[in-house]
């Protein structure tokens, strides 16, 4: 099989998503398929016209037969091409409709919930990475749910997180500093606890949205949280197993996940979860495990906290339920071979 992935440049940025997309990529390879990644310029999800000018180009450059695989966060530069997606037969790959993504004004996401409808109607198929992505995108964008294939990211193996063994609590949160992760209601739940001794760490790109990665540095500061709150931005692979291996409590106070890879990974490594029900994130949370609240919700997150942070019996038995909740979860390999029989059955 060939194909041929388009996702807007540049494709190396740490993301779920693009992670998801980068591991399907390479497990294709490693299975046989020949697998192109075609980067396309300019601004997304509100694509200008060097997006739709890339989109062009893709759309006519790509060799035949190549099955076309184009990402959620590129397909609003589409717009126009809706003849060519239909006679090419591409395939969507929707982590979660940028229509949903916090931070946009009325007229914005009215805009991008006109092209997404009319775009998603004109693929061939949709995968999506949750249940939850599928229902949304049958109620409230109309796509027939016999289009929707669901294929879940897998994970890896990894080893037991040791905790921090200290007296303060090590809470871990991972996520770009943009609207959609919440980490302004995380930081608004912590504050309520300030005779509790913790620590946070958020870890995430500044560079999607620079003006509220200010923001989010100005609050800590004005809750008088700065000193308990580091802002880690991007980092290396060996510098987040650091991170995991000597953290307490994973925290995501997330408005709307796909699916919640970082959630997946904390139980895999036995970390106690504390998230929002946003979209997917709290799927695979079970009780014994974490805790889900609704998004949103920082009053109720705060009280949820409360209890973890305190209890450190608690969260010795979470921990331990959230190993064996890891354990089970699907691997990359399995996950690699439900993506190609979702792109041919």
């Amino acid at each position: 099989m060939h194909v041929t992935l388009i996702v807007p440049a540049p494709f190396a940025t740490v993301s779920g998503g693009y992670a998801y997309d980068r591991r399907m990529v390479a497990g294709l390879r490693e299975a046989g398929h020949t697998v192109d990644v075609t980067e396309l310029a300019g601004t997304y999800p509100l694509a200008d016209e060097t997006a739709r000018a890339a989109a062009r180009t893709a759309c006519d450059s790509i060799a035949r037969g190549s099955r076309r695989i184009i990402d959620g966060l590129a397909l609003p530069a589409f717009v126009g091409l809706d003849d060519a997606l239909t006679v090419r037969d591409a395939v969507g790959l929707i982590h979660h409709p940028t229509a949903l993504e916090t931070g946009f004004n009325d007229t914005d996401r009215t805009a991008l919930l006109r092209v997404e409808k009319r775009l998603l109607s004109r693929l061939a198929r949709i995968i999506v990475t949750s249940e939850s992505t599928a229902e949304r995108l049958v109620v409230d964008f109309g796509v027939d749910r016999d289009r929707i294939r669901v294929v879940v990211p897998g994970t890896d193996d990894a080893p037991r997180s040791r905790g921090s063994g200290g007296p303060a609590c090590r809470i871990l949160s991972i996520g770009a500093l943009v609207p959609r992760k919440g980490h302004d209601l995380l930081l608004r739940a912590l504050t309520r606890l300030f005779d509790l001794d913790w620590q946070l760490t958020i870890v995430g790109s500044a560079e999607r949205d620079p003006v509220h990665a200010g923001t989010l540095a100005a609050m800590a500061e004005q809750l008088g949280i700065a000193q308990r709150v580091r802002f880690a931005g991007e980092v290396t692979d060996a510098a987040l197993a650091e991170l995991w291996r000597g953290v307490d409590l994973f925290a995501l106070a997330t408005h709307w996940e796909g699916y919640g890879m970082v959630v997946a990974e904390a139980l895999k490594r036995g970390v106690p979860v504390a998230v929002s029900a946003g979209g997917a994130a709290g799927s695979l949370v079970t009780a014994e495990s974490g805790v889900v609240c609704p998004a949103g919700d920082h009053n109720n997150l705060s009280k949820a906290l409360r209890r973890m942070i305190f209890g450190t019996a608690l969260r010795r038995e979470m921990a331990e339920a959230a190993w064996q909740v890891g354990q089970s979860l699907p691997s990359w390999p399995t996950q690699v071979r439900e993506f190609a029989q979702a792109l041919t059955g």
